[in-house]
């Protein structure tokens, strides 16, 4: 492993929340990082001595944040790679590495990776468009996924009988069938340069059907010994045979006979990550900059029970940000609020989240539960 350096310089492509977290914790090293992203006011705009603005797509402009810096990575996927690739090739560490990020970035070729390297996913079927849903009508019912572009709950529509065959996409897509799950799981795991791997323990999720969004996250996940394991070893699997350094969040759905199947991966922090903040000895972005560093791996044991709330903008508003309810759950015991410094709210944006520490995830619960019902963002 190298050598612990806090001048070395480091670029993050994109510039929303999971960067300004990023920034957060890189302080706690000395380290301040380079950001880009399109949004003058985007959260990492204010944290850091370093951000500039401009398209994530743009090659020169993405080349031109690496180009004086040692290593880039990323938090978000929707980037250019090109320029990821000719950095790469002048010798600076790019992490992930780009072509993972390319095989990321199309649901499709992550789908057919799963296929090739026998990981157990739901069935799919890949088209061009709308236009050839009714081939497979009798598969219905499904999901219908943009192979690229899709985030966040966008790119992606419930398509239930021929009748929501006009609500489809028109670009590529996979078609992936329903699955009868009991639950939805996540799995972040970190793998650096040395080849050291570490997982975090399995966390749940509850998500919202109107938002398609997470709503609830529960640290540690409500299941057996067995699927832990078994959910673990396939995280670590996964990095392993992409040979990727960085965090991995690897999203699971456990269906009613304890099989785990696996949705998608994402290459960076993720939501299903926040509350190890508090919740975890390491967070998920300490152990991102320790793979950039080529450090030892953090602890990922779970400190306390914690359940993590996402602080969604409420529906019918939309303007600058005012948050309702503050004061009562600040009052609240092992309440840990993170606004990420939008200044617009509009319906379902994603404006902060809350983490919950409790003695029991039961307890955590129904603290969580008043403080979702508590905090309105509106506008």
């Amino acid at each position: 492993m190298g050598n612990f350096d806090n001048r070395v310089k480091i670029a993050v492509v994109g510039g929303g929340q999971l960067g300004r977290m990023l920034q957060s914790k890189a302080y706690s090293y000395g380290l301040d990082l380079a950001f880009l992203d399109p949004d003058r006011y985007a959260p990492s705009s204010s944290i850091s001595s370093w951000f500039y603005r401009g398209s994530l797509q743009d090659e020169e402009l993405v080349y031109d944040l690496g180009k004086n810096r040692d290593i880039i990575t990323i938090e978000i996927e929707n980037i250019n790679t090109n320029a990821l690739k000719r950095l790469e090739k002048e010798g600076k560490k790019v992490f992930p590495q780009p072509h993972i990020i390319e095989l990321i970035q199309d649901k499709g070729l992550q789908k057919q990776f799963f296929i090739d390297n026998n990981i157990a996913t739901s069935p799919f079927y890949m088209v061009n468009g709308k236009h050839e849903l009714n081939l497979f009508e009798d598969e219905l019912p499904f999901m219908q996924k943009m192979r690229k572009g899709g985030y966040d709950g966008k790119g992606v529509v419930a398509i239930k009988s021929a009748t929501d065959f006009e609500k489809g996409f028109e670009e590529p897509s996979i078609l992936e069938k329903f699955i009868d799950f009991k639950k939805e799981l996540s799995v972040i795991v970190a793998r650096n340069e040395s080849g050291e791997i570490k997982c975090f323990p399995c966390v749940e999720q509850e998500f919202s059907a109107e938002a398609n969004l997470v709503e609830f996250l529960f640290s540690p996940a409500i299941i057996g010994e067995q699927v832990e394991l078994k959910a673990t070893k396939i995280a670590e699997d996964i990095i392993s045979k992409l040979g990727m350094v960085g965090i991995l969040a690897v999203e699971f759905f456990l269906t009613d006979e304890d099989e785990l199947l696996v949705n998608e991966i994402a290459p960076r922090p993720h939501n299903s990550g926040h509350q190890t903040i508090e919740g975890n000895t390491e967070s998920q972005y300490g152990q991102l900059l320790r793979c950039l560093l080529n450090l030892p791996l953090g602890d990922t044991s779970i400190v306390k029970p914690s359940v993590m709330v996402n602080l969604l903008g409420e529906k019918g508003f939309e303007g600058e940000a005012i948050y309702e309810g503050m004061d009562e759950i600040l009052g609240l015991k092992g309440v840990n609020v993170h606004l990420y410094g939008k200044k617009i709210t509009k319906p379902f944006r994603k404006m902060g989240h809350v983490t919950i520490l409790a003695d029991t995830i039961e307890e955590a619960k129904e603290l969580a539960v008043q403080v979702k019902n508590t905090i309105k963002v509106k506008a």
